[in-house]
Parts: structure tokens; sequence; C-alpha cells
């Protein structure tokens, strides 16, 4: 029997009980307003303290790792967390890990420094990083800056090999539009 069903079952019992013997919520701790333990009973003000503190602790996590996750998109994986118990039995998320993929992509540095723009965005989107948090977005800027200059290095390799493509072509043959000259026909 669900315990709403059991409840609204036991009321009229309750309430002719209570006409014939008036009660007050300290007679009866059961009765008494507030969260209850596992067991059903009333909880002390310092494990409704706590308790709170744990409601709180895992919405901060939760919010932590979503963070992540909504900022780092296909580069992150699902969330973990590690749960305590309360004093009211259920498990509240006292810590959690969200898995990014922070490596550089293979042979294509403008591909790497985008992902890492992302992975980085990702390590740092909660409003409290963590120090693992800062570890990746430091590793990941210096693949960034690894890329950015892989980047470089290829453009201007790209220009020299372009500019040496354009002396040469230009010393071997005559520019199409112009007519040759007597010392180019010789």
């Amino acid at each position: 029997m669900s315990p709403r069903v059991e409840q609204a079952a036991k009321a009229p019992a309750q309430q002719e009980q209570q006409e014939e013997t008036p009660s007050t919520d300290t007679d009866n701790p059961s009765n008494a307003a507030g969260p209850k333990r596992a067991d059903g009973t009333p909880m002390v003000p310092e494990e409704i303290q706590y308790l709170d503190q744990l409601k709180q602790t895992d919405r901060d996590v939760r919010q932590h790792e979503m963070a992540h996750q909504v900022a780092g998109g296909a580069y992150t994986g699902g969330a973990s967390y590690e749960y305590e118990v309360g004093p009211d039995g259920k498990r509240y998320a006292v810590a959690g890990e969200v898995s990014i993929d922070y490596g550089p992509v293979p042979n294509d540095p403008q591909a790497t420094i985008e992902k890492m723009q992302t992975v980085i965005a990702a390590a740092m989107a909660p409003a409290d990083p963590s120090p693992k948090d800062y570890q990746v977005a430091a590793q990941a800027r210096q693949y960034l800056l690894e890329a950015k200059l892989d980047a470089s290095m290829q453009r201007s390799e790209m220009e020299q090999a372009r500019n040496a493509g354009e002396a040469s072509s230009s010393t071997t043959a005559p520019p199409v539009d112009e007519p040759p000259t007597d010392e180019q026909a010789a």
C-alpha cells in the first residue's frame, strides 16, 4: 500500500481518536512537522541542518558538472557522481566528474585550435572551477599554443612554396599576355 493511500485510510481513524483524546504535536513526535529520518521519526535540528547542507551540495555539484557538459559539447562525456546518504535515507551527490577529451587532433592544427578553445571553455565553465578544471584548461592552453605555432609554420611554408613557385615560373616562361621579346626569342 502506498504511503498516500495508507495515510488516507488512517485519516478517519485518527480523527476519531483525536475527538476522544485531544493531543498536541509534542505528545506524539511522529506527528511533528518537518523532515523525517528514513525510519519515519522526526529529525533533530542538527540533522535538519546537515540535510539542508547535503541538498545544497547536491545542487551545486550537479550544476558544476552540467556546466562542463553544456560548454564542452561533443568533447565531454556523461557525469558521474559520488553520493552520501542523508539522514532521510536518500542519496545526495557530494562530488562529481565529467570526462573531457582534451587531446590534440592529429595532423590538423586548425581543428586542434578550435577543439582546445572549446575544451578551455568547458573546463572553466562552472562558477567555481576545481583544481582539476584549472589543470585541464592549462593543458588545453598548451596544446592550443602548439597548434597555433604549427598552423603558423604551415602557412609560412605554403607561402614560401607559393612564392618559390611564382618566381620559378616567371623566369622559365614568358607571361601569357605579353608577346615574346627579341631576347626571349633568341
